[in-house]
């Protein structure tokens, strides 16, 4: 069966998987959805028994029906092999009764890894298929995790170019680093002078911008996104969820068709929507528990059913979920709008004139899976600690968010249901707020230092995107306002 995408802003756009992964956004400003979400073909069974590549090419192969057995195998193997430290791409951590699934174990120690090892082979194998001749311009917005995984991704990848944008003082020294070291090329890393919401919405404009899409044109350029705006970011996201139920119940921790509940500290809601495509495609989630820090904008939304992004924007210790403009949610509220196009665009002009929407008493009623809370920078601190102190387990600041929130809902609904808590990224990635967490003599010491204090404290073994850094010279220094950054990508690509 051949799955097309559909924007959630118009009826009339339809493409196929490749056209999709190709143009990111969709040039009305919405995003692709696929035309129904497809069912798992495979057993629980059968997919207990496969290894993480062979759960991926499940999964994939009912989402993206124009790409050949070959070529998506193929982008596969590329993707998931010895850039990951671990054979198994997603260890399961078993602490206090739950189960963290570890999605840092790549090159850049994020789970943004998972889905920015493929897709830069996914949107190179699509180029050839529909004959694109420009170079593709990667243009990418990043709270701190997605600019390294997109940079590494695409290093020195033929045929594209790489620019990311990230709020300057607005990320960790660790994420800082990790992006302006970074060599290749076809690469351009950009701070701009704001916040996370403000590269975003200029990352969008410049998307929408008909004019520059003509300039680029002639250039000999042409724009995607490896944001997970992209619909080639979304659908890898689904298979760990898969791959994490069929682990469990190879193991034993679950009994075939026993539900698991899903945490996942939210920003920009692509992580939490993929755990819900995986259970509308099947997998036996119960509730998708979406944990905010301070910056509580869905927490806010669960409850209420009224988006609200006119709020002071907070700087936490979860510097990637520091957003108010959660992008991905778009796809859910499509879908919850009766996949009524015309009710999600009036819906996103409000957020954009007027930065709020409600959505319909009809719509909050199916939003009965998601459950939201969140977690202050206090209790965020506090859990890294009482979990260290408790087990030796040491998390990062983001997964403790997530941690704090299941405590919150088992205490609030005593469901005892097991919980699979997405850990999105490595301690040695927010090392200073994790130490600090622990003990606050460390904040004495300078980040290096903290690495290898973490190293011995957590008998943790430091990953080589650390090591890397200690010492590599920095690459790339441009530095504008939220309004320059058109100019900039003119400047950069010379046009």
């Amino acid at each position: 069966m051949s799955i097309l995408y559909k924007s959630t802003r118009s009826e009339d756009i339809k493409v196929t998987a490749s056209q999709a992964i190709l143009k990111g956004l969709a040039a009305d400003g919405g995003l692709f959805v696929p035309t129904e979400i497809p069912t798992l073909k495979e057993s629980l069974k059968e997919l207990s028994a496969m290894s993480y590549q062979e759960v991926a090419y499940a999964v994939m192969k009912e989402y993206f029906t124009d790409f050949t057995e070959e070529e998506l195998k193929n982008c596969i193997d590329k993707a998931y092999d010895a850039k990951f430290d671990t054979e198994v791409i997603a260890p399961i951590t078993k602490v206090e009764g739950t189960y963290y699934l570890e999605l840092f174990h790549g090159a850049t120690i994020a789970f943004k890894d998972m889905a920015l090892s493929i897709l830069p082979h996914l949107l190179t194998t699509a180029a050839k298929k529909n004959q694109v001749k420009n170079d593709i311009v990667i243009l990418t917005a990043t709270s701190g995790d997605t600019g390294k995984a997109a940079l590494a991704g695409f290093a020195d990848v033929p045929g594209t170019k790489i620019i990311v944008f990230y709020p300057k003082g607005g990320v960790s020294p660790i994420q800082e680093k990790q992006m302006l070291t970074q060599k290749g090329n076809n690469v351009s890393v950009v701070g701009i002078h704001g916040n996370f919401d403000q590269a975003q919405t200029g990352v969008k404009m410049i998307f929408g911008d008909k004019e520059l899409e003509v300039k680029m044109n002639q250039a000999g350029y042409q724009f995607s996104s490896a944001n997970s705006i992209n619909i080639g970011r979304l659908v890898p996201q689904v298979v760990y969820y898969v791959y994490a139920y069929a682990r469990l119940l190879a193991s034993g921790e679950l009994a075939e068709g026993e539900l698991m509940n899903v945490v996942v500290p939210t920003g920009n809601f692509g992580n939490i929507l993929a755990a819900y495509y995986a259970k509308n495609m099947g997998l036996p989630i119960g509730k998708l528990i979406c944990a905010s820090n301070d910056n509580k904008v869905l927490y806010d939304f669960f409850t209420t059913g009224t988006y609200d992004k006119n709020r002071q924007f907070m700087l936490t210790v979860s510097p990637s979920m520091d957003i108010l403009v959660s992008s991905n949610l778009e796809r859910l509220i499509y879908k919850v709008a009766g996949a009524d196009a015309k009710a999600n665009c009036a819906l996103m002009q409000s957020l954009s004139a007027e930065g709020k929407y409600d959505i319909t008493l009809a719509m909050k009623a199916q939003l009965v899976d998601f459950y939201g809370n969140y977690a202050s920078e206090e209790e965020t601190l506090k859990t890294i600690a009482d979990v260290y102190d408790n087990t030796g387990y040491i998390m990062d600041t983001h997964t403790a968010v997530a941690a704090c929130v299941a405590k919150k809902y088992a205490a609030e609904t005593a469901d005892k249901t097991k919980m699979l808590i997405a850990s999105t990224a490595s301690p040695f990635k927010f090392t200073r707020s994790v130490m600090n967490a622990i003990d606050e003599k460390y904040d004495a010491m300078g980040d290096f230092e903290l690495v290898d204090e973490l190293s011995k404290i957590g008998n943790l073994e430091i990953p080589n995107a650390i090591n890397e850094i200690r010492t590599a010279p920095i690459l790339h220094d441009i530095v504008c306002d939220a309004e320059e950054m058109k100019a900039t990508v003119e400047k950069i690509l010379g046009i």
